[in-house]
């Protein structure tokens, strides 16, 4: 559980530090390419989350 609350506090601080920027940096060329980052940063989080199987004591 902490390894989830970790990652999302991890990709939390990504996209406001890029937010803040692309904010004080208001370049067109500079927000996409911080968008697309941040659009694959959320589908590579979601993809690992989604296909992670329960741990079986065996």
């Amino acid at each position: 559980m902490t390894d989830k609350l970790m990652a999302i506090l991890a990709l939390a601080t990504m996209i406001v530090f890029l937010g803040v920027v692309a904010w004080f940096v208001p370049e067109i060329d500079l927000v996409l390419v911080i968008a697309f980052v941040s659009l694959l940063a959320i589908y590579d989080f979601w993809d690992s989350f989604r296909k992670r199987k329960p741990k079986t004591d065996a």
